[in-house]
Formats: C-alpha cells, structure tokens, sequence
C-alpha cells in the first residue's frame, strides 16, 4: 500500500481516537456502520442517471465513505490499513486465478466479457469458500 494511502487511514484513525477521547462516538459498531450507508446513499445520489459529472462533490462523497468506514473499523477493533492489504491480497490472488483460468478455456482476457469474467470469479470465490 502507498505510504500516502496508509497515512491517511492512520490519520483518519488518530482524528476518531482524538474525538472519541472526549466523547465524540458512538457507543457501539451499529451508529459508524448507518453512517457507512447513509454515506453510500449520498455518494449514489451523486452518480444519479449515470451522472458523477460534479466531480468536487463525488471526491467529497467517497471521502465521506472512506472515513466513516475507518470509523466503522475502528469501533469494531479492525486495523483499516489491515484490512485492506487482506482484501487487496485476496483481490490479487483471485485475479490470477481467473487469468489461469481464463487461459485454460480459451478465453482472451481483454476480449472476454464483463459477464464472462464475472461468472469466472464467482466459480474462483464458491472454490475458496467451500474450501
């Protein structure tokens, strides 16, 4: 992850411990977690009718959602930076899973479709899962 990535969740973490020492929090993991969705919502309000055109507004909405999920993380005893190297991780190793796959049925990865790829990363996810 890039520092600059890193040091922004970090201090995003640092400003919701500095609030929450004087009081500023929720009590629990439901309040972070309603403000992740009403931050979708908004964001989703943004991109109406395949919009996304007010690009201020969209960078302010996600920077909303990525804070109120460090929030949400941090109620819930989870390192954001983390969390995301797993994810990124797992995101990594599924991808080369679906390029091999891809591969070995004959498909030409930038010609294949969206929904040719989907179905393959649900295969490669339901493998894991079962696993």
């Amino acid at each position: 992850m890039s520092r600059g990535a890193r040091s922004a969740l970090q201090q995003a973490n640092r400003l919701q411990e500095d609030a929450a020492r004087i009081g500023f929090d929720w009590p629990d993991a439901q309040g972070p977690l309603d403000k992740v969705k009403e931050e979708i919502a908004e964001l989703e309000r943004e991109g109406r009718d395949g919009g996304w055109g007010n690009r201020e507004a969209v960078i302010d909405e996600l920077g909303d959602l990525l804070f109120a999920v460090v929030n949400l993380s941090r109620k819930l005893g989870v390192d954001p930076s983390q969390a995301l190297q797993r994810a990124n991780g797992k995101f990594t190793r599924r991808f080369e899973q679906v390029r091999r796959l891809a591969q070995d049925r004959g498909l030409t990865l930038g010609r294949a479709s969206l929904a040719e790829l989907d179905k393959l990363w649900d295969e490669i996810k339901k493998t894991e899962e079962d696993a």
